[in-house]
């Protein structure tokens, strides 16, 4: 393994790491009772069988594995392309990934706890879904902006 790959490997693999820690520790403390409500935030207890918005609920079953495919590949095509400055945000991604599937195995629905509902209503989310969204940010700012990424 070279210096390089070990590298990239290393970066994507703490961020993952991280992301999954975190985010697991957090749905603990829901899932063991935890509640919180404000007049904007509610920290609640949510069991999501869809994806955002519970969108394709109906898969049941076949999502989580459709996801665990899907999220395979991308981790694959990583390493496949093995440019350093992805290491991170595809990291964020896949620890953020891996944790919601992860929960799709144990919980049989991704376990979400922050619902906003100040102004208008929003989707229940967690620390998982904002680290793939602050990821998915950061790939697009890589894409369109090259000099970022000069590996």
């Amino acid at each position: 393994m070279t210096n390089r790959t070990l590298r990239f490997s290393t970066i994507l693999f703490f961020a993952l790491a991280g992301v999954f820690i975190v985010d697991q520790n957090i749905k603990t403390l829901f899932v063991d009772g935890f509640r919180y409500y404000t007049d904007c935030i509610d920290l609640i207890l949510v069991y999501n069988k869809g994806v955002a918005f519970s969108l394709f609920a109906f898969l049941a079953e076949y999502l989580k594995y459709i996801q665990l495919t899907l999220v395979s590949g991308v981790l694959i095509y990583t390493f496949y392309l093995q440019k350093l400055c992805y290491a991170f945000p595809v990291g964020l991604l896949l620890g953020g990934a891996f944790s919601n599937i992860y929960d799709r195995f144990v919980h049989e629905g991704v376990v979400d706890m922050v619902y906003w509902h100040c102004g208008f209503d929003f989707a229940v989310f967690n620390f998982a879904d904002v680290m793939i969204d602050v990821a998915v940010v950061y790939i697009l700012v890589l894409q369109f902006k090259q000099n970022y990424c000069k590996n």
